[in-house]
């Protein structure tokens, strides 16, 4: 694995990094621990992070869920499989230049691309170049191939997936990995897109873990209560 300079991270998303904001990590880390216990039975070492439509939080999901789990020493890895509107690189304060579609398309070996960041123990694997044919690469057989390396290589692999209901590309993601969480942002899914979005699930085999409550406002009486007691 070549060495790269860590990029500076970007201070509105990983809140878990910078500890701006107890409550908001602390709600991670919870996820963190749900995860921990389903995985009690083995099996799940790779996971993807989507939602029903864009703009509901599955990035900022899925790079801070990777920094708790960093966090708690294990190695991880995170796979920016969003290769129509790529976001992680930015977060990481990163250049896009080379990333997965360039091992989907035999142009880079897999452990040449992945990028250290400031986070020990966490590693980026970028989008790369925008193809033009985004769900035909990742159903490919070198995308399964990336997640098998990913997974010998790291304890935990987390994939920022497409929107499912935008695009196929999440469908096959979901075949290829051992669990898949679900983001919704409160006050703005609807519910028939959820029930969509599980039934697609259904209809692919993915093993659903459970469903993220994102944006969801906090009273001032739960502010005071993390205050109060020394957070």
């Amino acid at each position: 694995m070549r060495r790269l300079r860590k990029g500076r991270v970007e201070r509105r998303h990983l809140v878990t990094y910078l500890k701006n904001n107890f409550l908001l990590s602390e709600q991670y880390r919870t996820l963190r621990t749900n995860i921990s216990f389903a995985k009690a039975g083995g099996g799940l070492k790779s996971l993807v992070v989507t939602s029903a439509e864009a703009g509901e939080g599955k990035s900022t999901t899925a790079s801070n869920l990777a920094v708790v789990m960093a966090q708690q020493g294990k190695r991880v890895l995170l796979i920016d499989a969003d290769t129509r509107k790529p976001s992680q690189h930015e977060f990481f304060g990163m250049d896009n230049r080379e990333g997965l579609t360039n091992v989907l398309t035999g142009q880079a070996n897999f452990m040449d691309v992945l990028r250290p960041t400031s986070i020990d123990q966490l590693f980026l694997l970028t989008s790369g170049p925008v193809p033009p044919n985004p769900a035909d690469l990742l159903s490919a057989a070198e995308m399964e191939t990336v997640i098998e390396q990913a997974e010998e290589h790291f304890d935990q692999v987390i994939i920022d997936s497409p929107p499912i209901l935008a695009v196929s590309d999440a469908r096959l993601l979901a075949n290829l990995c051992d669990g898949i969480l679900l983001v919704v942002r409160s006050g703005s899914t609807e519910m028939d897109k959820v029930r969509k979005v599980a039934d697609v699930f259904s209809e692919v085999k993915g093993k659903l873990l459970g469903v993220v409550l994102n944006d969801k406002k906090v009273s001032r009486k739960e502010r005071y209560y993390y205050a109060y007691n020394g957070y």
